[in-house]
């Protein structure tokens, strides 16, 4: 079981290798990166709404303690310092809150900065990480067309090794039907096989055939020994045969 599963593994990495683009996994992987950085700014954003709102309500608070401090002046010069205690004990109440939300403004005003420059650092890997991937999709799509290019020049590819095997299956039967017809030329010549014409095979002029070419063979034969032994050997041997063919000879009586 251990080693089907690992076959059957094996193949489906395989077949995943053929099937994956790496210009699809770059464009992939940049949509994540910009996806990821849309995350970062909106918790910018986030932080920043919130700071905002503090700083609104301290605002508020401050606004009202300054009014309380105001209430508790007047009081003191009408002579009602109960009022003026009761103008300050507030103040002192909402000093308290705007203390408190002035140290959470410094912490989301902290954290602000801190995801803005998360934010810059994402925006520049990103923007050289959509550099680097138009270059290496570029260099990828040169390198496949030079590799096509190529295969059909050799004839590596799938579809020019079919058509040299048709152009070699061709060759083959071509070269195997001139066998052929030339096997059947011999048998006829022979007299192996009757022509099919209808007419008779001439056993006489056939033999007259085969003795005319062993003649032509002789007399060349000739020729090249007449050559090799030179002019001045041949030429009497020549003038002798004339003479004993063409003069008779008488004797004496």
């Amino acid at each position: 079981m251990k080693r089907m599963g690992m076959i059957f593994r094996a193949k489906a990495n395989k077949a995943l290798d053929r099937a994956e683009d790496p210009r699809e996994t770059l464009d992939y992987s940049y949509q994540k990166q910009l996806e990821l950085l849309q995350k970062v700014r909106r918790g910018v954003a986030d932080v920043a709404t919130s700071r905002k709102r503090l700083e609104l309500q301290l605002n508020q608070l401050q606004g009202q303690s300054a009014k309380l401090e105001d209430q508790g002046k007047k009081a003191l010069a009408l002579g009602r310092e109960d009022l003026a205690r009761e103008a300050l004990t507030r103040r002192s109440a909402l000093q308290q809150q705007v203390t408190d939300l002035e140290t959470q403004h410094q912490t989301l005003q902290g954290e602000e900065e801190k995801l803005t420059l998360a934010a810059q650092r994402l925006q520049a890997k990103v923007d050289a990480f959509r550099t680097k991937k138009e270059t290496i999709k570029a260099t990828y799509t040169a390198a496949q067309a030079q590799t096509r290019i190529g295969e059909a020049f050799t004839g590596i590819s799938e579809e020019m090794g079919d058509v040299g095997m048709a152009i070699q299956r061709a060759e083959d039967k071509t070269q195997q039907l001139q066998a052929r017809s030339g096997a059947i030329d011999e048998l006829l010549a022979s007299g192996a096989l009757e022509d099919p014409s209808g007419t008779p095979h001439d056993d006489i002029s056939a033999e007259l055939d085969r003795l005319s070419g062993g003649s032509d063979v002789e007399l060349e034969l000739q020729r090249m020994k007449a050559e090799l032994a030179g002019p001045g050997e041949s030429k009497p041997a020549i003038e002798g045969g004339q003479q004993s063919q063409g003069t008779p000879r008488f004797d004496k009586q």
